[in-house]
């Protein structure tokens, strides 16, 4: 069902376009600032992605799912920009993420705290590392997915996933971070 908006937009429905724009945009946005630690310029390399598919209209193989076509698109125009402009700056990941809303301001508030901590120790990553994570634990793709995205075989995203958990955590127990229990 996930590529059937593609597969619709081929077909000539425009609204199939908006439809894929709301399904990824925040994930796949999210990706790209794992390339570019620039949450704006990450939305600007999300819409040319999206631009990109609009136009070329690339081949779908559906040896992947389309989630994984959509964001090895958005990874090369990433890549393409960094190699452009080597000159782009860092900034951690804060507030990445909106947390549900909530009656309890107090566990509002806490949860945010979390979040903002653990985005911001994600970003302190090598980039490998906090995309490797980002795209298996947040768009929950599977590691063949991962490997496809990454264009690495699997058992590098294997063993990349491993290495990315081991210094997380390391990472996350020198920063006092608390993990919930249940």
């Amino acid at each position: 069902m996930e590529n059937n908006a593609y597969k619709r937009y081929l077909d000539g429905d425009d609204t199939a376009l908006l439809d894929m724009i709301r399904e990824y945009k925040n994930g796949l946005t999210m990706y790209l600032n794992s390339y570019v630690h620039d949450l704006d310029l990450a939305d600007e390399l999300c819409c040319e992605t999206f631009v990109r598919l609009a136009d070329k209209k690339p081949k779908f193989r559906e040896s992947s799912s389309f989630k994984t076509f959509l964001y090895g698109i958005g990874r090369n125009i990433a890549l393409v920009y960094i190699r452009r402009n080597k000159k782009h700056i860092a900034e951690p990941l804060d507030e990445a993420m909106e947390t549900p809303d909530s009656i309890d301001l107090e566990k509002e508030f806490l949860i945010k705290e979390r979040n903002r901590q653990l985005y911001t120790v994600l970003g302190s990553l090598k980039p490998e590392y906090s995309q490797a994570l980002w795209l298996m634990y947040f768009e929950e793709l599977s590691v063949k997915e991962i490997a496809a995205v990454m264009k690495k075989s699997l058992s590098a995203v294997k063993v990349l996933l491993h290495r990315a958990r081991s210094a997380l955590k390391t990472k996350l127990e020198k920063e006092g971070f608390e993990y919930e229990n249940g």
